[in-house]
């Protein structure tokens, strides 16, 4: 289970059936976005009150080891707005944490909205266009254990925290997203291998206690259930969040993040067309007032009658066995396009390799493929590497090396890796 990529392992888990204004961007020689993604789980460090928190310290749990300090993001941020900022990039994507703002329902940290607006503030200071994602895949542990988006209150919930992270800080955010990837988990039932019995039993077991711990009947999140009940919900709170952010600043742009790998239909009697209704189709349908649609792409899929299919034998390979196609960022662009009519934000794209160099080839030809994309017509308005940081890669732990930029398990110390010199370099010639 643990050899899952973290993509694999989200998406599988939600198989197993449970229950005052400012520029739109920073502006320089280039509007185009060139930046580097974090997600505030997944760096900040000990995030005691969120759903997956309590889902990593429970016994038996489905992570291979709980996040603990992260990357102490929390304390470090304004090295890893230094970073970014070294690196010659414009733009840092990160999130806020719904559970630290909210800590218990009805209850808003002002603390934590100080710091987090301290955030995009000091991002405008240094240059760098801050796109801010209000939820990246965590919830609250008291939402969860009230039934998460399985609740009819959901929707109004999330759109009232939206609103208090709005009125801190929209009016230096430079891109909101709403939510990232929830899609993943309705992605997760089309995969090549969907998860065994075994898989289904640990998730149970899992989710079983997190809810006695939190003296519930149940603790419901996207990543760990059946997720078709739960997107109404999403969907829902989406447009809500959406008009609650616009209410504040109405000039900010607004989207959402879509996990979209880039498709082959296999035979004649391919379910490529209802495997896309089924995980992006409910997105789609609510997205005509958004302004920018965000991708999240990290390679290809091969869809047969049923389900993606296992790589054809004569597909390019990784050193780990993964197919090698930096280009399907490019593709996807397209599609993503041509199915909303949206600008396109790449708001992740990268590779987990523990070889460096491998990163350092993939990096210049995904880029090649949203050039490409660009020069046919597609208005991509930015790049997003995933992540700027090796981190906490949820159900895989700490094992994963999706960064550009490496960071010490004990004394946090962060060091650029090569790969992320030449990003540097191909975004300096490009600005």
């Amino acid at each position: 289970m643990h050899g899952l990529s973290r993509r694999d392992a989200l998406g599988l888990a939600a198989a197993a059936s449970l229950t005052a204004s400012a520029p739109a961007m920073a502006r320089g020689k280039s509007d185009f976005l060139w930046g580097a993604a974090t997600a505030g789980h997944q760096v900040e460090g000990n995030n005691v009150n969120a759903d997956i928190w309590l889902l990593e310290q429970v016994r038996p749990s489905v992570f291979a080891e709980p996040s603990g300090d992260a990357c102490d993001s929390l304390n470090r941020w304004r090295e890893d707005v230094a970073i970014v900022r070294t690196l010659g990039l414009n733009c840092y994507r990160f999130s806020v944490e719904w559970s630290r703002i909210e800590p218990a329902q009805g209850q808003f940290s002002q603390a934590y909205l100080d710091h987090y607006r301290r955030i995009v503030d000091h991002c405008r200071e240094q240059g760098l266009a801050p796109v801010v994602t209000f939820n990246h895949f965590t919830t609250p542990r008291w939402f969860a254990a009230a039934g998460g988006w399985e609740n009819p209150q959901a929707p109004d919930w999330f759109a009232r925290y939206c609103d208090r992270v709005a009125r801190a800080m929209a009016g230096g955010i430079s891109h909101a997203l709403t939510f990232n990837e929830p899609n993943l988990a309705l992605g997760g039932r089309w995969s090549a291998h969907p998860p065994d019995a075994k898989f289904q039993a640990l998730i149970a077991a899992s989710v079983a206690a997190a809810a006695r711990a939190s003296g519930s009947d149940r603790f419901s999140l996207l990543n760990a259930g059946e997720p078709h009940p739960m997107i109404p919900g999403v969907v829902a709170a989406h447009v809500k969040a959406r008009a609650a952010i616009k209410a504040v600043r109405g000039d900010l742009p607004v989207g959402m993040s879509l996990a979209i790998p880039d498709e082959v239909a296999i035979g004649a009697n391919s379910a490529i067309e209802r495997k896309r209704a089924d995980v992006y189709g409910p997105f789609f349908a609510v997205m005509d007032k958004d302004d920018f649609v965000g991708i999240q792409t990290y390679g290809r899929d091969y869809i047969g009658p049923d389900r993606a299919l296992d790589l054809p034998a004569d597909a390019p390979r990784r050193p780990n066995g993964k197919e090698w196609y930096p280009a399907a960022v490019g593709n996807v662009a397209r599609y993503a396009h041509r199915m909303t009519g949206k600008p396109i934000l790449v708001t992740e794209n990268g590779i987990d390799a523990v070889d460096d160099a491998e990163r350092a080839r993939f990096i210049p030809e995904a880029i090649a493929s949203v050039d490409a994309a660009r020069r046919d017509g597609v208005p991509v308005i930015g790049y997003i590497h995933w992540s700027l940081l090796d981190n906490f890669e949820w159900f895989s732990g700490y094992g994963p090396r999706f960064g550009l930029v490496a960071v010490d398990r004990t004394t946090f110390k962060r060091t650029v890796k090569p790969s992320a010199r030449l990003y540097a370099a191909l975004v300096k010639a490009r600005r």
